[in-house]
Order: C-alpha cells, then structure tokens, then sequence
C-alpha cells in the first residue's frame, strides 16, 4: 500500500492520539488528556505525517525545531502494523530536510529501541541532561 508523507502543523488531536495508541508509544505519553495533547500539537512547529492511500494516520514525527542549529523530535511514532517498512526512517529524513542541514536532529529514544536508532544512524550522545516533569 502506499504512504504519503506530509508536513501536517494542524494535525487533529485525535488522530495523534490514535496513531500513539497503534505505536506502542501511549503508555509514554498523556493521551487520557485530549487538552494536553492538543497543546503538545499546537506548539509543534514541524509534524511531519505518514497516511496510507486511504488517508489513515500511520505515522508521525512531531518536531520543535528552530530552522537552523537544533530539532528536538518529541515523538517518532509508526502504527505497530505499518513497523519495519521504512516508515520511521522517512519520516526522520524528511523532518530533517524540513529542519534544515544546519540542524542538529534529537530525540529521546523510548526503552527497548534504542538499537533501531543506532541501524538508522543515529549517534548516541553521552552527554545529554535534562530535568523531568512533574506529571
């Protein structure tokens, strides 16, 4: 089947949220808080967007980038049936692309897949920080 990739700023909360639920990533993400997430979409300023030829969202890259040295990719999520097509790896090419080659690319890799990036080359930085959230 085909996919068509685009760059969807308006991509609708609950689409988002299903795809999460398909991915494996909502246990990871507060998808029980359509508010929250819609949010977490509005200030996205590059979500990149994968749909089969019937317009059903398999995947996506939402992004916070400045353009120029830096693109944070919060969420890289393919529907658990669409994995292992090639899927991922677009939607990262074409979220750096949007980004820019002057871009650093980063993302914090969910547990258990930390070797899927590496194979898509990917570098893993030691020394990354960072502070939690409280909820």
């Amino acid at each position: 089947m085909t996919v068509l990739y685009n760059v969807e700023n308006d991509l609708p909360p609950e689409q988002f949220i299903d795809v999460l639920l398909r991915s494996g990533l909502a246990p990871r993400r507060p998808v029980d808080q359509s508010e929250r997430i819609a949010t977490m979409l509005e200030n996205a300023n590059l979500v990149v967007t994968a749909r089969n030829s019937d317009g059903l969202l398999v995947g996506v890259s939402r992004c916070l980038t400045d353009f120029a040295f830096v693109c944070y990719c919060s969420d890289l999520a393919v529907d658990r049936k669409w994995q292992g097509q090639g899927i991922g790896r677009e939607l990262v090419r074409r979220s750096r692309d949007a980004a820019g080659e002057g871009a650093t690319f980063l993302l914090l890799a969910a547990p258990g897949v930390e070797e899927y990036y590496l194979k898509s080359g990917f570098e893993k930085f030691e020394t990354c920080y960072g502070i939690r959230r409280k909820h």
